[in-house]
């Protein structure tokens, strides 16, 4: 796949087929990848989590927040949940992370991600607390972000707008999920 299609093709996913499974050395894999990202003054502070046990996903669903602008959703029914996740950390007995690096390793994962076929939904809201001990981290992790990765079932869609027309991402009723997307002549300067 070329890499504008790569990208066009990487859209958050909420919705996963949970019979199939999430190999653990395709995420490693994935980790490999994004080891080689970009990191300011190559500090690398960042530290992953890769959970892909049953009993790991479990306790990382417990602890993040699904889809703000579905309101009237929960997030994903059995079945339709993630097969694993990746968390990235800081380690601040190491260094503290530019909020740029964990970009770049989240836009790394995704696509690494989506170039295997997979999809991801990353997420700021989560109780990250409770993960740290969840998985008996030291108290000096700093959880920055959480990545649910799977198949995708659900088709995203993405809708050119105008500056100024709702962003936010709705399902019509087939349950496409639609993303609103400004065009290049209103981001362009």
């Amino acid at each position: 796949m070329k890499f504008n299609e790569l990208v066009r093709k990487n859209r958050t996913c909420r919705r996963f087929d949970e019979s199939n499974e999430v190999k653990r050395e395709d995420l490693m894999d994935i980790m490999e990848t994004t080891r080689f990202a970009a990191s300011g003054a190559n500090k690398q502070p960042l530290r992953f989590l890769v959970v892909n046990s049953d009993e790991g996903n479990e306790k990382v669903f417990a602890n993040i927040a699904w889809a703000g602008y579905l309101k009237e959703w929960p997030g994903p029914i059995e079945g339709e949940r993630p097969r694993a996740y990746i968390v990235i950390a800081e380690d601040e007995k190491y260094a503290k992370a530019m909020g740029e690096d964990v970009g770049i390793a989240a836009q790394t994962i995704a696509l690494a991600a989506r170039d295997k076929g997979m999809a991801v939904c990353m997420f700021k809201a989560f109780r990250g607390k409770n993960i740290k001990e969840e998985f008996n981290l030291d108290k000096s992790i700093n959880i920055l972000m959480v990545i649910a990765i799977g198949y995708p079932v659900e088709e995203v869609v993405t809708d050119d707008i105008k500056l100024g027309e709702d962003i936010k991402y709705y399902r019509d009723e087939k349950e496409i999920h639609h993303v609103p997307k400004f065009t290049i002549d209103d981001i362009v300067l």
